[in-house]
């Protein structure tokens, strides 16, 4: 096993990084469709056994681990497109699973409202609250049994409490109020702590487990934060966004319990964490960048839920904490120095205080699952997400930045084959799906690799209406589809070609969800820009996808006139099956029948427009996917096709420099 002692410095041997020479091969797309091991790991709270989701073909399940020889002890799953949103320890012996649905591999999993409790060694599983629960009251179940329709959410493990967790509920009702209860893990049965008059409200307790705050909006999207004192059952509403311009989420206490701490986004500038004095109610900012958000919130790893410090990905990942004399902030210092290069985090810790358990990633690992013992100071890896991929072999996530045409900055990652020169490369620009409130990062992502490994550069770019660099830039996409937005993926093209990166008669675009409809609208507002598109899974018609938006609750119809627009003219003006006489290079669409999120319906009206405007066109239907495939031999499928279209279009195979990496 690989192990790490803090204080000195040990990482994936540099030396082999310096020899390795570009390997002319085909690319075994199965290392890179194949599922990961495991996903998520936590410890639990006696350090003998170790919880992980699994990705199975069509759901994710859950597997309890013993930690003295690695073998299972217990495995869980649900039905077909199920997967685990969240899971938490609740003591030794049981594991509670937040359910979700997941329609393809790219669907942000929609958490279903349920949640179940199973047992560590397998013999036990049941479901505690949700929709299936069969109840004769909150969390019972006595005769006579009736359906409970509720949905709820984990909002406080209550870690000094080992029976009772406190979970947000809701009804099912279009904008549900919400609120806060105390839930006992073995029967289900639930005591309300807390309403609040706001729709939709989230809650945070004290580490006394007190509901202290609650954030939440109407239909309007407008957010609004409530705080009571300790002890108290009225609210007092201390921030309006409308009034304000601010948006703030409460993430934690101190550990003297006298500050809160905010996520608070600025009309202008960028995400900051502010300190709240819950007795005099003044705010004070911690911590915020000139450039980027705050990427992640860091926690104390023993004890209380307390927020200590920040991630930054700030190009590459960067920490900062509130106080940098904190045990924590000391720990997190020593553990970076150890992984030179890599980020770690940690994901839980034994009660103990004995045991942490260390997830060290980097733009090359997808992960590597490392047992800390803080006595000795020592790190043991305990298992790899994919084994199979030696990180040597991957190719290098470089930060770049540009200014748009209109001054904007704009920032993305450029990945460059193993070997290659870095210039005059064949290209792959590939904007991400979204579009908003999605960040391209420096983490590990398997489709670059892939693409890598064929011989491709991949330029991803975080175009405006992208988080992580403040409200004003993300709100600077609203009702800019194929407008602004695409304008700066254009203007990143040429940024390329202009830094002599890209061979300007090399380059595709191609992404998927909203990557693909900015792939079609980049070749129909460029059609000299790119020599192939390629879209996955994508919307074409935006019309059509306003329709399904418009459709369902309020707050959802408010998103899509404020982000997407109202004027149907409008909208067709900038959708890619209108424009089809306008693309005249190769396509390549690829959809999923089941997909309920980018329906086939968009693919196939893309599809026809591009044939009665004779542009040649290829198309990929898998009759049992959603939005994103599951099952390897259709990705297999599937991404070969995409590297024989490229191949084909774009020449990466035939030259020295765009050499394919095994």
């Amino acid at each position: 096993m690989r192990q790490v002692r803090l204080g000195l410095w040990m990482c994936w041997p540099l030396l082999a990084i310096l020899v390795v020479p570009p390997v002319f091969a085909e690319v075994d797309i199965d290392a890179y469709v194949r599922k990961e091991q495991f996903r998520d790991l936590k410890l639990s709270p006696d350090g003998r056994h170790l919880a992980a989701t699994v990705q199975l073909e069509d759901r994710t399940g859950v597997a309890v681990l013993r930690l003295s020889d690695m073998s299972v002890a217990s495995s869980f799953s649900l039905g077909r497109n199920t997967d685990i949103a969240r899971f938490e320890w609740a003591n030794n012996d049981r594991i509670l699973l937040e359910v979700a649905d997941k329609y393809g591999m790219l669907a942000r999993p929609q958490r279903t409202g349920e949640i179940v409790s199973v047992s560590v060694s397998g013999r036990s599983s049941e479901m505690l609250v949700g929709q299936r629960v069969q109840s004769a009251g909150p969390g019972t179940r006595i005769q006579p049994r009736r359906p409970e329709n509720v949905w709820a959410f984990l909002m406080d493990s209550l870690p000094t409490d080992e029976w009772h967790v406190i979970v947000t509920v809701g009804g099912f009702s279009e904008d549900a109020y919400t609120r806060a209860e105390r839930m006992d893990v073995r029967s289900g049965r639930r005591t309300t702590l807390a309403t609040v008059p706001v729709r939709r409200a989230e809650f945070i307790a004290d580490h006394a487990g007190n509901v202290r705050f609650a954030n939440g909006a109407g239909g309007d999207n407008v957010s609004k934060l409530y705080y009571r004192a300790a002890g108290s059952s009225e609210w007092s509403l201390i921030n309006d966004e409308a009034e304000t311009g601010r948006n703030e989420r409460p993430l934690g206490f101190s550990a003297d319990g006298l500050s809160a701490y905010f996520h608070t986004s600025f009309p202008r500038g960028t995400d900051g964490v502010v300190a709240f004095d819950v007795s005099s109610g003044e705010r004070k900012m911690l911590v915020r960048d000139d450039a980027v958000d705050p990427y992640e919130v860091i926690y104390a790893s023993s004890g209380a839920r307390e927020p200590v410090g920040v991630l930054f990905m700030d190009g590459r990942p960067r920490k900062q904490f509130f106080d940098a004399r904190h045990p924590e902030a000391l720990l997190h210092q020593a553990l970076d120095s150890a992984f030179e290069g890599e980020l770690v985090r940690i994901t839980s810790r034994s009660e103990d205080g004995r045991k942490a358990l260390l997830l060290v990633t980097s733009d090359r690992n997808s992960g590597d699952f490392f047992l800390f013992d803080t006595v000795s100071r020592s790190a043991e890896r305990v298992v790899s997400r994919r084994e199979w991929l030696d990180p040597v072999r991957m190719a290098h996530a470089s930060p770049v930045s540009f200014k748009a045409r209109d001054g904007l900055d704009v920032h993305g990652y450029l990945t460059t084959p193993v070997g290659s020169s870095g210039s005059g490369m064949p290209l792959v620009v590939l904007p991400h799906g979204g579009p908003f409130g999605v960040q391209d990062t420096w983490e590990f992502d398997q489709e670059t690799q892939l693409l890598a490994a064929a011989g491709y550069a991949v330029l991803r770019i975080n175009f405006r209406g992208s988080s992580g660099y403040g409200m004003a830039f993300q709100r600077a996409g609203a009702r800019q589809w194929g407008l602004a937005m695409q304008d700066d993926v254009t203007d990143a093209t040429r940024w390329a070609i202009d830094q002599r990166i890209a061979d300007p008669s090399r380059i595709c675009i191609y992404g998927a969800s909203y990557g693909a409809y900015a792939s079609l609208m980049g070749v129909a507002k460029e059609p000299d820009l790119y020599q192939c598109a390629a879209g996955y899974v994508g919307v074409y018609d935006l019309a059509t996808r306003r329709r399904a938006l418009t459709s369902d609750a309020y707050s959802l119809r408010t998103f899509s006139d404020e982000w997407m627009g109202t004027d149907a003219a409008a909208l067709r003006l900038v959708s890619p099956n209108h424009l089809a006489e306008q693309i005249k290079v190769p396509v390549f669409l690829s959809a999923g029948e089941e997909d309920l999120i980018a329906p086939p319906q968009h693919t196939r009206m893309m599809e026809a427009a591009l044939k009665r405007a004779g542009v040649p066109v290829e198309s990929m239907y898998a009759r049992t996917e959603g939005h994103g495939f599951y099952a390897p031999r259709n990705l297999r499928e599937y991404y070969g096709k995409l590297l024989a279209f490229l191949d084909v279009h774009i020449g990466a195979a035939a030259t020295a420099t765009g050499a394919r990496n095994d």
